[in-house]
């Protein structure tokens, strides 16, 4: 099967990610790795004037909390990596770096604009070195 699985995880949509690890869990090879990841996207210039200074720290004390709860409630294990930036750019990079040969990627109802998946997953799909999946 695989040896190394990108799992990116949307904090904000849990129950995706708890899908997604549990089915890179049974496409791993014996002694191969998952790595969770989640992105925190950076913020804008003009609105990190407004905002409190700490927002961002916060946000990835908040995203490895859900990642290391998440990783415990299904017990499989991973390693947990949390990057900031864009998400599509992040996770191919993260693949990259980690020479994954699978991304397993959630996708959401699209708009308009990106009809058939996510604009992060379409992003993905289209500039992925390795395999992808895409779950619906």
């Amino acid at each position: 099967m695989y040896k190394k699985i990108i799992v990116p995880v949307d904090c904000g949509a849990l129950d995706k990610g708890e899908k997604i690890l549990r089915k890179a869990a049974t496409l791993l090879d014996a002694g191969g790795q998952i790595v969770l990841l989640t992105v925190v996207e950076d913020m804008p210039g003009y609105l990190a004037i407004d905002l409190p200074v700490d927002i961002i720290e916060n946000a990835i004390k908040d995203g490895k909390a859900k990642l290391v709860e998440l990783k415990e409630k299904t017990g499989i294990d991973a390693r947990v990596e949390l990057r900031s930036g864009a998400p599509a750019r992040e996770i191919l990079a993260a693949a990259h770096e980690h020479a994954a040969d699978l991304i397993i990627i959630a996708s959401h109802v699209p708009d308009f604009a990106n009809y058939f998946i996510g604009a992060t997953a379409d992003r993905v799909v289209r500039h992925s070195k390795c395999s992808v999946l895409v779950d619906r």
